[in-house]
């Protein structure tokens, strides 16, 4: 092990927006509940005034369809696009004092269906962002994982948490004390040297290494990627022929630098010798280019579309669909998403499906292999089952921060079904989405009255706070049963706190700094460092968009930094003491207690509540649902 050691000599040598304030709307006569957009109709219960201009791109759409509380953009992708580039004065001076008409982008996106508009615009800030690399993703010029987790004492999700993830599953003891080989970069030879070092602290992939021989002193500690090139067990330098000496700075400790690594050594962990031959073959991804999936329509979410593998990047697809001439309206999703399936799902269960233009398959394209495709769970349909018409809660899909009253619309085949926003859903069904039974994002009526999550009640409705029994006796529905979802609590090992990179699913082409602020069992709340919490999104404990610090690193993917501090700062106070109005407004909402709840009696049947798993728990016995009884 320590015939590689040499004691030769060496010479001595923006974030959030400024100042909101909501507008007065005036109501209108209560004649008109509804506005038609270009076909596609809207029922708009609230009495107020309906439609709004986007400040960033001119787009005129339904106001409620636009994003944030003000209803000043009409996407995510408008409204991080107006702060990170500071353009309210120009914009603002467009719109509102030249009287300068809108895009022409603009103009065209007025012609589509609203849930078409907004995808469509953000593919088109998209397209634009490809092709200027500068404006592709924030700078990354100065930011450091290990900088941002040092200065703040922060702790990052073991990699163990990711199973997706390379070496998610294979691990295995690597932790604080274990030695390794690595540069020597206190040198001065002009070859390439080595030297052992101790992992102080681990952060994903990320570990803080101090040379053997500095003791407690931290002054050259480095951070360096595990899984990178550059790490090696203890003997591999003996074995390769590579030479280990000493730092410069504390050469002059030891006379016997061979005897010390043996004292020091003997007894010590290091990595397995097959490590990195485990790292090599845990990257090697079964999708490749010009594969043929269905994936779901980013401008329907109602239907699925065939769409062609450009690239792979540390298992995330980027997909081009099929149609797309210049090959610009594209798609990225992970190999493991519930997004993407075998072409013919979508005829097999009956899910809607826009067929190609296109005749034949293009030459070199090739349909993937249905078996690499995430399985779902086997359910069984035959006897009680979900029914079209009942209630439960579910993750919007198009703003994943928001847990809403939500409806059955249409049951599939295989366990599949489709879903509504109740309030807020196109009287065609454009914007329905399909999630399968077994799906971590689909809740029971009460769930999040029991975790003490905000519930987002339908749009327009004005009987709050909002309850359960009486929604459900006015509208004469019924409540899927409790049974039929999926209590399955893994063991994950997240914590409150804890740091990683994760997708911003709203426009998931981006990879962000984010941390886990909340823990319901297998539900995860993903807060993207820097951000308003109004961009946080929920997101399961087993999501393949999730993954270990360092991640971006090691693949070769942009990593999307923290918004800078004085974005942070240029928050408006206003803004600040409406959310906290709101928040305490919520909390009042919450006092119902369990002897109310077993009080209110829905079709005649008896809901016993269950006390749920607080924040600081990562795991639970699943018993957060609410249990029927006959």
């Amino acid at each position: 092990m320590f015939d590689g050691y040499d004691s030769c000599s060496e010479d001595t040598s923006s974030s959030s927006s400024s100042e909101e304030s909501e507008e007065e709307v005036a109501p209108l006569p209560s004649n008109l509940p509804i506005i038609k957009n270009n076909g596609q109709v809207y029922t708009y219960p609230d009495g107020k005034s309906g439609m709004a201009t986007c400040e960033m791109c001119g787009m005129v759409g339904v106001r409620d369809a636009f994003y944030s509380k003000t209803k000043r953009f009409c996407s995510v992708s408008c409204s991080r696009s107006y702060s990170s580039n500071s353009k309210k004065a120009s914009i603002l001076a467009r719109l509102q004092v030249t009287g300068k008409p809108p895009t022409k982008k603009a103009k065209v996106l007025q012609k589509q269906p609203l849930v078409a508009k907004l995808a469509a615009y953000a593919q088109y800030q998209a397209t634009l962002q490809n092709q200027a690399k500068t404006k592709a993703a924030v700078s990354m010029e100065g930011f450091s994982w290990g900088n941002y987790i040092n200065s703040n004492s922060f702790i990052a999700a073991p990699v163990t948490c990711f199973k997706h993830a390379p070496m998610g599953t294979c691990w295995g003891d690597i932790s604080e004390n274990v030695r390794v080989e690595v540069p020597n970069t206190d040198c001065s030879l002009p070859t390439k040297v080595f030297w052992i070092a101790g992992i102080v602290k681990l952060a994903g992939y990320n570990a803080l290494l101090r040379y053997e021989g500095f003791e407690n002193d931290p002054g050259l500690d480095f951070w360096c990627n595990v899984c990178g090139s550059d790490i090696h067990p203890v003997g591999w330098c003996a074995a390769s022929g590579k030479p280990l000496v000493p730092p410069r700075t504390i050469q002059h400790k030891y006379t016997n630098w061979k005897a010390f690594l043996v004292k020091r050594l003997t007894g010590a962990k290091t990595l397995p010798p097959d490590f990195s031959q485990k790292v090599s073959e845990s990257m090697q991804y079964p999708f490749k280019p010009c594969m043929r999936v269905e994936v779901v329509d980013k401008r329907h979410l109602c239907r699925t579309r065939v769409a062609v593998v450009e690239s792979v990047i540390g298992g995330r697809l980027r997909l081009v669909y099929e149609e797309s001439e210049d090959r610009t309206d594209d798609f990225w999703c992970h190999m493991h998403s519930p997004l993407i399936h075998h072409i013919g799902w979508s005829r097999s269960i009956g899910h809607r499906f826009k067929r190609s233009d296109i005749t034949k398959k293009q030459d070199g394209h090739f349909d993937t292999p249905p078996h690499l495709f995430a399985k779902v769970k086997e359910v069984d349909q035959s006897g009680e089952w979900f029914k079209e018409g009942m209630k439960l809660e579910a993750i919007d899909p198009l703003n994943l921060s928001t847990i809403c009253v939500a409806t059955i619309r249409k049951v599939l085949a295989d366990g599949f079904l489709m879903i509504g926003i109740d309030g807020s859903e196109a009287a065609d069904g454009s914007d329905w989405f399909c999630y399968h039974a077994t799906s971590p994002s689909i809740f029971p009526v009460g769930f999040c009255e029991i975790n003490m999550i905000e519930l987002t009640p339908p749009r327009g409705y004005t009987k709050l706070p909002f309850k359960w029994f009486d929604y459900l006796r006015e509208t004469g529905s019924i409540a899927a049963p409790v049974k039929l979802f999926n209590k399955d609590v893994p063991n994950h090992g997240f914590r409150v706190g804890m740091k990683l990179e994760a997708v911003d699913l709203m426009e998931p082409r981006l990879i962000c700094v984010a941390t886990v602020t909340r823990i319901i069992h297998r539900l995860l709340r993903i807060h993207f460092d820097g951000w308003e919490e109004e961009y946080d999104q929920w997101v399961d404990c087993e999501s393949p968009d999730l993954y270990p610090v360092g991640w971006c690193q090691l693949t070769g993917y942009q990593l999307q930094p923290p918004a800078s501090q004085s974005s942070r700062e240029s928050q408006s106070g206003s803004s600040k003491q409406k959310k906290k109005a709101k928040s305490q407004q919520y909390k009042g909402h919450k006092k119902m207690t369990t002897l109310q709840l077993k009080e209110e009696l829905i079709d005649g049947e008896d809901y016993n509540f269950l006390q749920g798993a607080s924040d600081q728990e990562s795991n639970g016995s699943a018993n957060f649902y609410i249990k029927q009884e006959p």
